[in-house]
């Protein structure tokens, strides 16, 4: 266990404790931000000269797992915020310093759907749009968002090019009414508004620069961190939130079995058809947990030696990322179902793990057909084509 994890593992109580006022709140509660921020959890993927960690991936993912396990909205925010830095770390010097020079704890919100349109004008563009999701941006100083570059007219230009693009705080408005969900309350995954910033070209990059590996080397990194395929990075965060969530509703599960008596008479540790189903949960999510780790190790070690990691094999990784996801979240299902009506009190964690591990599974990043599709395209010979590479 990395020390990151180790200090935020002496705040656990609190954190699972502060998941109630989060759900009511539907943001991360201010203690809980503070306690990501004290640990530097979020600076885990931030580079050194900025004041962060930049830690290998596995040390990332276990440590957003670590925190979801105790609380899924802030499990979830680790993963998604905490990945920001990583590409902020290859973005021009003068944008990371802008953001970071005063206080390297500057949080940066996204999300990088191209919800809005670029116009190009002298300098820059001129931004506007709309955009869902922007998980923690209460707590966030600045923000990373995909625009598709448009016309002078500001009409999209096809095909699309698309960029993202960093605004400060002052440049855009949340839409503090437009979280209010079943699950992942506590990740204030707000709206965000746009109208007319004007964003220098400093503030931008090329999202197919960033997608195929380009960026970071154009700025001159070496760090196998800052080598690795973007689509390996981005979903790593979300994933491991997920299982991170498996695990805490398992955790959850076992102390309340274990001296729980059904409506029979019967002790839950003495009933085989619980016991089996809790064996296998166990079982599916450590497997979600291992299958996603030995991913970004061996990416990372071929990284570290030097060597391209080919569009087949981040496929096939993406379908690994994607499947764990599924596998951890129908084991909570098979555990919840025999947590009996107690686990669906509010009172009670159990539901808000429940809640939370099917609100995460809902990401666009964890929908497995054009990536089933294309991980096996490519082993039986083909070639995908079009939004079957999206992601990959």
């Amino acid at each position: 266990m990395g020390e990151v994890l180790d200090r935020i593992e002496e705040h656990a109580e609190e954190i699972r404790a502060a998941g109630v006022e989060g759900d009511e709140l539907m943001r991360l509660p201010d203690t809980s931000a503070q306690r990501l921020r004290d640990a530097g959890v979020i600076r885990l993927l931030q580079p050194v000269e900025h004041g962060g960690l930049a830690a290998h991936p596995r040390e990332f993912a276990e440590t957003v797992m670590g925190v979801a396990a105790m609380d899924g909205a802030t499990g979830w925010v680790s993963g998604i915020v905490g990945v920001h830095p990583w590409e902020l770390a290859f973005a021009d010097p003068k944008l990371q310093d802008e953001i970071w020079g005063d206080d390297p704890d500057t949080w940066l919100a996204s999300p990088y759907a191209p919800m809005g349109v670029a116009t190009p004008v002298d300098g820059g563009y001129i931004l506007k749009g709309r955009w869902q999701f922007s998980s923690g941006t209460d707590h966030c100083k600045w923000i990373v968002l995909g625009a598709i570059l448009g016309d002078q007219h500001g009409k999209p230009i096809m095909p699309p090019t698309i960029l993202h693009v960093f605004l400060p705080r002052a440049d855009y408005t949340i839409v503090d009414d437009s979280w209010d969900v079943v699950g992942l309350r506590g990740t204030g995954s707000k709206d965000v508004i746009v109208d007319g910033a004007f964003i220098p070209d400093y503030r931008t990059l090329d999202s197919a620069d960033v997608m195929d590996g380009s960026a970071p080397r154009n700025a001159g990194r070496t760090e196998s961190t800052y080598l690795m395929p973007f689509s390996c990075m981005f979903p790593l965060g979300i994933t491991s939130a997920v299982i991170g969530i498996a695990e805490g509703a398992l955790a959850c599960h076992i102390a309340a079995q274990k001296d729980r008596v059904a409506i029979t008479g019967q002790k839950i540790k003495e009933d085989p058809y619980v016991l089996y189903a809790i064996g296998e949960s166990a079982a599916e999510i450590a497997a979600s947990r291992a299958a996603l780790l030995e991913t970004v190790d061996r990416f990372y070690d071929k990284t570290e030696a030097g060597k391209e990691i080919s569009f087949d094999e981040r496929a096939i990784g993406r379908r690994t990322q994607t499947a764990a996801a599924w596998r951890a979240v129908r084991a909570v299902d098979e555990i919840f179902a025999r947590s009996g009506g107690g686990a669906l009190h509010r009172k009670f964690p159990m539901q808000r793990f429940f809640r939370d591990a099917h609100a995460g599974l809902a990401h666009a990043i964890h929908v497995p057909g054009s990536i089933f599709h294309a991980s096996a395209l490519t082993q039986l010979g083909g070639e995908p084509e079009g939004m079957m590479r999206s992601m990959i």
